[in-house]
């Protein structure tokens, strides 16, 4: 803190001798200490305090910079989030084109998917190279099948 010598020191203690003499020196080095610890411990709470106010605004910059990213993510998922629905939406769509059905809105297309037989009318005949049996009419087929 200050630069002092054990020389300097020695000076200061024989001056201070010689003004006060030995009487009032042991007083006045008490009083003196005093002070000196009355600024010591000064020194000290300023110093605890200033650091407890760094800490502090380090732990505000923490906190502001998780706030940061966790908006970030958020906004990050939120646009993954739409970016999928649109794709599922084409694919929908594209999946109802290549069908031939269109599907009205709010419904979900479950309806229009499935194929009614009328009775009395023919069954597609079996593919190629398929043995089995010739077409049967919608009347014919057995219940179970």
């Amino acid at each position: 803190m200050f630069d002092i010598g054990f020389s300097e020191l020695f000076m200061i203690a024989l001056v201070a001798l010689v003004v006060l003499g030995p009487e009032r020196l042991p007083k006045a080095a008490r009083f003196a200490g005093l002070w000196v610890r009355r600024a010591r411990a000064q020194w000290y709470s300023v110093k605890s305090e200033l650091e407890n106010e760094l800490a502090d605004e380090e732990l505000r910059r923490s906190l502001r910079q998780a706030r940061t990213d966790l908006e970030d993510a958020r906004d990050s998922l939120v646009q993954d989030g739409a970016r999928i629905e649109r794709e599922v939406a084409q694919a929908r769509d594209e999946l109802q084109r290549s069908i031939g059905v269109t599907a009205p809105s709010g419904a979900s297309g479950a309806e229009e998917l499935h194929e009614t037989t009328v009775p009395g009318e023919d069954l597609p005949a079996p593919a190629e190279g398929h043995e089995g049996a010739p077409p049967q009419r919608a009347s014919e087929r057995s219940p179970d099948a």
